[in-house]
């Protein structure tokens, strides 16, 4: 009778948290002032103000993404420590060995923002869609190259997974940082990278790159004007994301609070306007809508790192 009492008890505690009752730490693997930690910071301003504890913002950077994303794996499944993280911690763990299992280890809570890329050329470059890019490219196989902020990273693999459904070969040139990336594309020391529309589309409106197409698989309303990469390449699609978790076995009560009230957080008129400028889509979604959809990417981006040799365990 103790016993079956003790865990009734318990399980009707975690059907009805009181939470939170301290402190919350929101890992975020990259480094302040990127549209992930901006994203973060207004979702734990928002949970801070709802909830009545401090939601603090706690940036772990280095390897990728993998220093942060390791250390959010291994906390206590309490929901006293969540991670707001991009695609990243799926691409990272997908090209080379981690601690840590993207799937395994994490509840997704919410599908935070989404976005495409949109594929940007300078403007010297004789091409006005993906379709002349390709065949360009085709006409010299090898001859043009690509940017990324590193090898194994989104952009990277973005851009490595067209250059494979088009059976066209590129070059790609890894580069610290995607700041670093668009001052060559502009100079011609490259020829093409797929940017976030946070960061590519200031340079489009300056003239200063030309946007040819979005990777999203219909056209976006971030670049409207611009048709997708699948009107070329059939199937092709690639949609950036930021998402929240929490370690697993995270009590599901707490999962949906925490998912709830990230929803609203977006969804506020001075979010969705400030979202809007940036060319990123509010999204909120529940955990059961996000958990197939992290599934499937690691997939994904497990099949191509293996097809291009960046095997996991390199």
């Amino acid at each position: 009778l103790t016993i079956t009492l003790c865990v009734w008890v318990t399980h009707a505690a975690a059907q009805s948290p009181n939470y939170p009752q301290r402190p919350v730490r929101v890992i975020v693997n990259v480094s302040a002032g990127g549209g992930v930690d901006i994203v973060a910071r207004i979702v734990a301003q928002h949970l801070s103000a709802t909830l009545g504890q401090t939601f603090v913002v706690d940036n772990r950077t280095g390897a990728g993404g993998a220093i942060g994303t390791e250390l959010a794996s291994r906390a206590a499944p309490d929901g006293y420590t969540l991670m707001v993280s991009s695609n990243t911690a799926i691409t990272t763990a997908a090209v080379r060995a981690v601690a840590y299992d993207p799937v395994r280890d994490f509840q997704a809570v919410s599908k935070l923002t989404s976005n495409p890329y949109i594929i940007c050329v300078a403007p010297a470059l004789p091409v006005a869609n993906i379709g002349e890019l390709i065949a360009m490219a085709k006409t010299k196989p090898g001859s043009l190259s690509y940017g990324s902020a590193g090898n194994g990273s989104i952009l990277h693999l973005t851009a490595a997974l067209l250059a494979t459904m088009a059976n066209t070969p590129m070059v790609h040139v890894p580069y610290k940082g995607v700041s670093e990336v668009y001052p060559a594309v502009i100079s011609g020391q490259i020829n093409w990278v797929a940017g976030a529309p946070i960061s590519a589309l200031p340079f489009i409106k300056s003239g200063r790159l030309k946007g040819i197409a979005v990777t999203s698989a219909t056209r976006a309303r971030a670049a409207p004007d611009l048709p997708p990469v699948a009107d070329a390449v059939p199937g092709y699609e690639v949609i950036a994301w930021f998402g929240l978790f929490a370690p697993t076995g995270t009590p599901m009560p707490i999962v949906n609070k925490l998912q709830a009230e990230a929803r609203r957080a977006l969804h506020t008129p001075d979010v969705t306007r400030r979202m809007d400028a940036e060319g990123t889509d509010v999204v909120g979604g529940t955990p059961q809508q996000f958990a197939p959809d992290v599934k499937a990417e690691f997939e994904k981006w497990r099949g191509l790192a293996r097809k291009l040799g960046l095997d996991r365990g390199t």
